[in-house]
């Protein structure tokens, strides 16, 4: 709840930027004819959907559109078993029960191109940050834990647009994001890239710690994000 909180007030602060830029009637009504709004779903290595606001043609000196976007993906969050040992003890009682979310922050600079025969595409790319959170239950045995992590990243691809009406477009869009390692924090325990961890547990059955990797192996934070996404623009 805190995450979605943050992420609205990131919203706001960025509008009220933008309205800033642009403090008269005149002004505020050349940035409604630049701006688009898009509604996407589809393939984001787990079902996603997300909304963008895209602003077209900000200066002729400036060769890109600028898009900014949020959006929210329903993932597998790892092997419960494993992260149970990592982030808790060794025990095995309880039925596992698994979901895990991530929410995505991203900006692009896109560039018109033809694709396809469609002369209204673009190719695109910018950074991204997550916010992953991965829930583990185990019923009947007394554990119920999330493990989280924050993560930047960068991504890119290819997109058309085809026109449905005059102020409505089909949007189609395929890319891939890279997201960076990041500290995965869980009940007490945290392991860290640099393996500067807190609390690690012990491994079962061998002599020491487990490790970044180890934790990483178990928790399916966003790495690679393939995205295949279709939905639809409406230009102001």
């Amino acid at each position: 709840m805190l995450i979605i909180k943050r992420n609205r007030v990131s919203v706001m602060i960025l509008a009220l930027a933008l309205l800033c830029l642009y403090p008269s009637a005149g002004a505020q009504s050349k940035f409604k004819e630049m701006a688009d709004v898009q509604l996407l779903t589809g393939y984001n290595r787990g079902f996603g959907f997300g909304g963008n606001l895209v602003l077209n043609g900000l200066s002729t000196e400036f060769p890109f559109d600028i898009r900014f976007g949020v959006g929210y993906t329903l993932l597998n969050p790892g092997k419960s078993s494993d992260a149970r040992r990592i982030f808790i003890n060794n025990a095995t009682n309880g039925t596992p029960e698994k979901k895990g979310r991530s929410i995505d922050l991203r900006m692009d600079l896109l560039k018109r191109i033809t694709l396809l025969g469609n002369s209204n595409s673009y190719w695109f790319f910018g950074p991204r940050y997550s916010f992953f959170n991965g829930n583990f239950k185990y019923v009947g045995g007394n554990e119920d834990f999330d493990v989280t992590s924050k993560q930047f990243g960068f991504g890119g691809g290819f997109e058309s647009r085809y026109n449905i009406s005059d102020n409505l477009k089909l949007v189609a869009t395929a890319g891939l994001d890279y997201f960076l390692g990041a500290t995965l924090q869980g009940h007490d325990t945290s392991y860290s890239p640099d393996n500067d961890n807190v609390n690690p547990r012990n491994k079962q059955d061998v002599d020491g710690k487990y490790s970044y990797s180890d934790a990483d192996k178990a928790i399916n934070q966003p790495k690679f994000m393939p995205r295949i996404m279709v939905g639809v623009q409406w230009d102001f």
